[in-house]
């Protein structure tokens, strides 16, 4: 059966992404999410995408030079809550999928604590378009489901190869990539994203689709 995902928690345009109430309403639906991880300058794994604060909030700090509370302080006044992903595996109740991408390139304790973080999860997975983020998990836990993922630049070839290295459990590529007979013939699990309209979700309903405005 097709594993079906909603991006940044994005199942209805009210929503803000990566927040604690659009991924509520996702787990309300008996849906998966997949969201972002970053690292602050006090070491708090965040539900975010971008790596600074210019496009949701104006300003321009990186997330990683910026303290937790100083980000939510920005958020505040435009009435944002960035959660800890602590925060989202707590509202998960370990009975809705997580794919939890890592953004930034995460040093060793980074990786130490998303593993001590998500030890308890039974439905999650970990993807990185940084190569070096999975091969770097992998070798502190190999058991874990990890993933790579592809831009639509990405030469079907690459992604051929690199279905291969041991570390990489799942794949991650954009929707061009749907129709690309020669990918069909990978057996690892194939993800993609983002679909945002129910036209492609009703031709490709046997594939596992990131999407969004269910």
């Amino acid at each position: 059966m097709a594993h079906l995902l909603i991006h940044r928690g994005l199942a209805k345009k009210k929503f803000k992404e990566n927040t604690l109430p659009a991924f509520k309403y996702c787990f309300k639906k008996k849906f998966g999410i997949e969201t972002d991880l970053h690292v602050t300058k006090d070491n708090k794994l965040i539900c975010f995408h971008d790596f600074n604060l210019k496009r949701k909030f104006k300003t321009n700090k990186l997330i990683k030079n910026t303290n937790f509370k100083e980000i939510n302080k920005i958020g505040k006044k435009f009435k944002y809550y960035i959660p800890e992903l602590k925060e989202l595996i707590h509202i998960s109740r370990n009975r809705n999928y997580l794919m939890l991408e890592i953004k930034s390139l995460f040093s060793k304790q980074n990786l130490l604590d998303l593993i001590k973080q998500t030890k308890k999860l039974k439905f999650f997975s970990i993807t990185s378009f940084k190569e070096k983020n999975i091969k770097n998990i992998y070798g502190l836990k190999k058991n874990l489901k990890l993933g790579l993922c592809f831009s639509s630049v990405t030469p079907v070839e690459k992604i051929i190869k690199k279905s291969k290295l041991s570390y990489v459990k799942i794949l991650v590529m954009e929707k061009k990539f749907l129709t690309e007979k020669k990918l069909d013939k990978i057996k690892k699990p194939k993800y993609y994203y983002t679909a945002k309209n129910k036209i492609i979700r009703k031709k490709y309903y046997n594939k596992n689709l990131i999407f969004e405005n269910l």
